[in-house]
This record gives C-alpha cells, sequence and structure tokens, in this order.
C-alpha cells in the first residue's frame, strides 16, 4: 500500500461533509474513520488529530447539524412580520432542513453523545429552544398568542414540527410546505371550538 500523506488543506471538514454523506446513504453504524481518511486520501491516523474516535465524529457532526440548523431559524426569524408570520417562517425552515437532512437530524437528537463534548451540544440545544420560545414570548406580548407557559407552547410547536418531518417521509417537499400554514393555522386557532 502506498505512503498517504499526513497533512490536508482542511480535513476537519473534508472529514465531517463525507461523514455526513455517508451517514445519509448508509447510517451512523458504516461509519469509519479509516474509510473517511481514505476518501480524504490522507493516512488512516490523519484523523486522530479531530477525533479521538468515531463518537467524538458523530458527536461534531451533531453539534454542527444544530449549529447550521440554529443558523436557518436565524435567517427565518430575521424576516419579522406578526407571531404567526414567524412561526411560519421557522417552520418552513426546520421542516425544509429536517428533509434535507433527515439522517443528521436523527442523529442530533439521538442523544447518544460524548461527555466531552455534551457541554457544546447542549449549549445548542439551549440556543436552539430560545429561538422556538421567542416567537411565542413576542406573540404573547403582543396578544396574538394566548398566555401560558411560552416553553410549553414551543415545545407543542416543535414536536409537531418534527413529528411531520417523520411522518412526510412519502410526500414531497413541496406538498409538505403547501401544508405548513394550514398546520400552523391549528397551532394558533386551537383545536377546541370556540
Amino acid at each position: 500500500m502506498a505512503d498517504r500523506p499526513y497533512h490536508h488543506g482542511d480535513l476537519r471538514a473534508a472529514l465531517l461533509a463525507n461523514a455526513e454523506r455517508a451517514l445519509a446513504e448508509h447510517g451512523p453504524a458504516a461509519l469509519s474513520l479509516r474509510e473517511l481518511a481514505r476518501e480524504a486520501g490522507v493516512s488512516h491516523a490523519a484523523p486522530g488529530r479531530h477525533f479521538r474516535d468515531k463518537q467524538a465524529l458523530l458527536d461534531a457532526l451533531a453539534l454542527t447539524g444544530f449549529e447550521r440548523l440554529i443558523g436557518r431559524l436565524a435567517e427565518a426569524s430575521a424576516s419579522g412580520g406578526s407571531a404567526r408570520a414567524q412561526v411560519l417562517a421557522m417552520a418552513r425552515a426546520y421542516v425544509g432542513f429536517a428533509m434535507e437532512h433527515k439522517a443528521l437530524l436523527d442523529l442530533m437528537y439521538a442523544h447518544k453523545h460524548d461527555p466531552d463534548v455534551s457541554e457544546q451540544l447542549a449549549d445548542a440545544v439551549s440556543r436552539l429552544k430560545d429561538m422556538l420560545v421567542r416567537p411565542i414570548v413576542d406573540g404573547q406580548a403582543a396578544g396574538e398568542i394566548a398566555g401560558g407557559d411560552p416553553v410549553v407552547l414551543a415545545s407543542v410547536v416543535s414536536a409537531t414540527l418534527h413529528g411531520i418531518t417523520v411522518f412526510s417521509a412519502t410526500v414531497s417537499p413541496e406538498e409538505v410546505d403547501a401544508g405548513l400554514a394550514d398546520v400552523v393555522h391549528v397551532l394558533f386557532e386551537g383545536l377546541a371550538p370556540r
């Protein structure tokens, strides 16, 4: 076997990108640091400078997923408007991300994280929750959303959106997007007759 170079321009980023692709194609069990090193054209020991083992790679991949999702939600919430408009924009961002990156989202919520990075992941999850609570708090202040614990209300919204991604496996992204306005309408109007 020919010697492979140890150094790479941005090996960490290359490993994460290749790992995300492999995760989507084959699932987490099939991920191999040795195979990812081969794909990156580096020695099998080179990934060890960035990830001490496969679990550290998975944790880093989950963290990058949360950061990307938070970025999408921040973009969506920057559109402004009423609480309903913000929730709909964030719903589209969340469901869009989830449908594009199903395997990554599954990994993000798997809770099989290395204790050495759990603080970073916990911080990312906390920031994600804060983003989901913000339009609820703003909507309550503007009189658009009934009183109640905004964390509980945001949990109902996020659980609904996450459920939509699970149930939409056989539906086109366009059909899911078209139905999101109806879902947000139901969330805002509630299920009880008035």
